[in-house]
C-alpha cells in the first residue's frame, strides 16, 4: 500500500485528468479519502461502475451528489456499455478541453480505484482485448499499466488500494457485502446480518420475493437473525439434528446482493453517507486524543522514572 500511495503520488503530478472508479452500490463507501487526498489539485471524473446492479434512483442521486462539486464530472457505466471509450474521451475533454487533440498536447489520464471494483474488466474492453488481468477477487493488478487508447489519449491503471483504517463502521459492512474486502478480513455472519438489516428498512419487498415470505408483515417481524435462519432452511443449508448451516446462509445472502439476484440495490444514499462519516470522523477524532493522552502520560512517566533514577 505504501509503495502504491508513491506511485499515485508521483504518476498523478504529470496526468490532465484523474478517474477514480466507484462500485455504484456503495460510491461513498468505495471512495479511498487517501486518493482524494492525493489528487485535490487534478480535475476529477467519478466513474460509478456496476451501475446495471445499483438502484437507479440512488446512482442518480450519487451523479447529481458528484455534479455540485468543483472540477468533477460523473457518468455510470457498466458491463453492457457499448462504446465506454467514446464515453471516457468525451467526458475527459470536458475536463480538461485543451488536451487529447494532437500528439503535441496528449491526454493523459490515471485511472485509480479501490481493489475489485471493476477497472480491470473496463480496461479489457476500452483497450478490446485483455489487457488487464480481471477477476472477482480483491488486490489483482500489481504494478502501474500504461495504454495508448489513441495516438493522444493515455491511460495510466495502478493497483487498487485500500486505506489502512477505515473510520466508518458501516463502511466495512459495505466494502465486505461487494466484495472489495478479501474474505480472511471480515465474518460472513456479521456481514450478511448487517446487509439484511439495511435491506429489510430500504428493499423489504426485493427479500420478499427472493426468499418467498407470505407477505411484508411476516417479514418485518422477523429479527435479523430469524431472518437469516429463515435464508439457511430455504437453500437447503441444514446440518445434523435439523440445524440450520448459518455460515452457508450467509454465504448466499451475500452471493445474492453481489450477483443482482436480489434486485437492483444500492447501500448508501449521498445523506445517509455523510451522516455516517461525521459520527466516524467525530470517534476518530476521539481516538486520537485518547491516544496522544496515553502516549504523553507515558513519556512523563518514563521520565519521572529517570530522574529518580538519578
Amino acid at each position: 500500500m505504501h509503495l502504491t500511495r508513491q506511485a499515485i503520488a508521483e504518476r498523478v503530478k504529470a496526468v490532465d485528468v484523474v478517474i477514480e472508479m466507484l462500485d455504484a452500490r456503495l460510491p461513498g463507501s468505495s471512495a479511498n479519502p487517501m486518493l482524494a487526498d492525493l489528487t485535490q489539485a487534478k480535475p476529477k471524473l467519478k466513474l460509478l461502475g456496476k451501475q446495471d446492479l445499483a438502484d437507479p434512483l440512488q446512482t442518480e442521486a450519487w451523479l447529481a451528489h458528484y455534479q455540485a462539486q468543483d472540477q468533477t464530472h460523473a457518468i455510470a457505466l457498466d458491463a453492457k456499455h457499448q462504446a465506454p471509450v467514446k464515453t471516457l474521451l468525451d467526458a475527459c475533454r470536458r475536463l480538461a478541453p485543451t488536451r487529447g487533440e494532437s500528439l503535441t498536447k496528449p491526454m493523459r489520464v490515471l485511472i485509480c480505484g479501490i481493489p475489485n471494483v471493476g477497472k480491470s474488466t473496463l480496461i479489457n474492453r476500452m483497450v478490446g482485448k485483455t489487457a488487464a488481468k480481471a477477476a472477482d477477487e480483491a488486490g489483482v493488478t500489481k504494478q502501474e499499466m500504461r495504454y495508448a487508447l489513441t495516438d493522444a489519449f493515455y491511460l495510466y491503471d495502478t493497483p487498487g488500494v485500500l486505506w489502512p483504517r477505515i473510520i466508518v463502521a458501516q463502511t466495512g459492512f459495505n466494502l465486505a457485502a461487494s466484495g472489495a474486502i478479501g474474505r480472511n478480513a471480515f465474518d460472513d455472519i456479521e456481514v450478511a446480518l448487517v446487509l439484511l438489516d439495511y435491506l429489510k428498512t430500504h428493499y423489504p419487498q426485493a427479500l420478499q420475493a427472493r426468499y418467498k415470505l407470505d407477505h411484508l408483515e411476516a417479514l418485518m417481524a422477523l429479527e435479523d437473525e430469524a431472518l437469516l435462519t429463515h435464508i439457511g432452511k430455504g437453500r437447503g443449508g441444514l446440518l445434523s439434528g435439523g440445524r440450520v448451516d448459518m455460515q452457508k446462509a450467509a454465504e448466499a445472502a451475500i452471493h445474492d446482493f453481489r450477483s443482482g439476484t436480489l434486485g437492483r440495490i444500492s447501500l448508501e444514499t449521498p445523506a445517509e453517507f455523510a451522516q455516517w462519516l461525521a459520527v466516524g470522523e467525530e470517534l476518530d477524532a476521539e481516538r486520537t486524543v485518547r491516544k496522544e493522552a496515553f502516549a504523553q502520560a507515558k513519556a512523563e512517566q518514563k521520565k519521572s522514572g529517570q530522574k529518580k533514577r538519578w
